[in-house]
């Protein structure tokens, strides 16, 4: 192999990777396989796409050698292949979040709803988590929350908490995570919480932005 074969080689499988993220389906994918393994089934059901499909895409990434999967009875469970691969995703989000103003109102817009819900960054959930002055909720699936959570955390997944809600107290600020920035759980449930009178806040991280500050 001479000098252009070796770049030709390398050039090539840095496209193989990035031709494997070129679909929003699979980012999707990535994503949610950052909270954790989980089957295809379930993938299909949060990224509102048929089995066939969930497949395809997965197949996509197992070939880019992003994904794993085993069999667990009937069903394939697929998780990352590293943790490479969840701090590329990671990288991309950020990277687009840099050169993207757009994203960045959009995401303003709808998850804080154009600022009207109050959002707590990760500093100053920090501050207050030493005051012992929150009540920290995570209101993503149990399956998520049994993988990693926030310390000092309780699970109350979203689909639990109104019938739940009056086990929180309402004399501590209640802070919501779900999945990250981009999670529309944590809106939801500050949105829930504020029309019960509790004050309410929605932690902009969740526990992929936990580990990066670790």
């Amino acid at each position: 192999m001479d000098a252009r074969g070796f770049k030709d080689f390398v050039y090539g499988e840095f496209a193989r990777i990035g031709k494997a993220l070129s679909s929003p389906k699979r980012i999707e994918l990535l994503d949610l396989l950052t909270q954790g393994s989980k089957s295809v089934e379930l993938l299909a059901t949060e990224t509102k796409m048929s089995i066939a499909n969930t497949s395809k895409h997965l197949q996509a990434l197992l070939d880019a050698k992003l994904v794993v999967f085993a069999k667990e009875k009937n069903y394939i469970i697929y998780q990352l292949a590293s943790n490479e691969v969840r701090h590329l995703f990671l990288a991309l989000r950020s990277t687009t979040e840099d050169r993207t103003d757009e994203i960045n109102d959009v995401r303003a817009d709808f998850i804080s709803k154009n600022h009207q819900l109050n959002v707590l960054q990760q500093n100053d959930f920090s501050k207050k988590t030493k005051e012992d002055s929150i009540t920290l909720i995570d209101v993503r699936p149990r399956d998520e929350y049994i993988v990693d959570h926030l310390p000092g955390a309780t699970s109350i997944p979203i689909s639990e908490l109104e019938k739940r809600i009056e086990q929180l107290p309402k004399d501590k600020d209640v802070v919501v995570y779900c999945r990250g920035p981009y999670c529309v759980y944590a809106t939801e449930a500050v949105q829930l919480l504020q029309s019960k009178g509790y004050k309410a806040s929605l932690l902009e991280a969740g526990v992929n932005e936990w580990r990066e500050m670790k």
